[in-house]
């Protein structure tokens, strides 16, 4: 998804990095090189959560495309109960789950997320290295793909896209109690899974 033009790089400049409550003012108010700049900020967060969920490069391009149109449409209806990141994350979240709804294909999560870890990785390891943490991330993986939607979505938001349980309740409408048992319950499961595995 690109939205920015060379003009409106030179705008956002300009605009020396504006307050949220102002720049979504100046959103509301139709100013380009604001609406620019909101996309520059958060689209890359918006693509990976859509990513991490779906597993599909190409519906997390299609679903950021549509948070931000219907975030744009929205912003006027939009209060600072929270941060403009949760929001945001709501409603990417609430698209995503509706894709898969329709195409049911869960299992690809666990491929996605191991690769977006292969992604991130920013130095270069020894081949027998690899080897053993490609091992470690299957069997981290296979494990998180065995949870249920709620405990595997607790943890993707908390551990891939550095949530606080705060913004977690807000996104999954659900009190910071629940957010904490979840992840509490999902961690034992994982470690006792992975426990299991280097027993044999």
């Amino acid at each position: 998804m690109k939205i920015l033009s060379p003009a409106g790089v030179n705008q956002l400049e300009r605009m020396n990095d504006p307050e949220p409550s102002r720049l979504i003012s100046e959103c509301i108010a139709g100013n380009e090189a604001a609406i620019e700049m909101l996309v520059r900020q958060h689209e890359a967060d918006v693509f990976r959560l859509a990513l991490s969920i779906t597993g599909d490069p190409a519906e997390a391009r299609e679903i950021t495309q549509e948070t931000f149109i219907m975030a744009l449409k929205s912003l006027r209806s939009y209060r600072e109960k929270g941060s403009l990141k949760a929001w945001l994350y709501t409603i990417t979240l609430n698209l995503s789950r509706s894709r898969l709804r329709k195409r049911k294909r869960l299992e690809r999560l666990r491929t996605t997320l191991a690769a977006i870890l292969r992604m991130e990785a920013q130095e270069q390891i020894r081949p027998e290295d690899a080897a053993i943490q490609n091992e470690k991330e299957a069997a981290v993986w296979s494990e998180l793909n065995k949870l249920d939607e709620r405990h595997r979505i607790v943890i993707v938001l908390r551990y891939f896209h550095d949530l606080s349980v705060t913004e977690i309740a807000e996104i999954l409408s659900i009190r910071e109690g629940t957010i904490h048992s979840r992840l509490h319950n999902a961690r034992e499961r994982l470690r006792n899974a992975l426990t299991e595995l280097h027993k044999e």
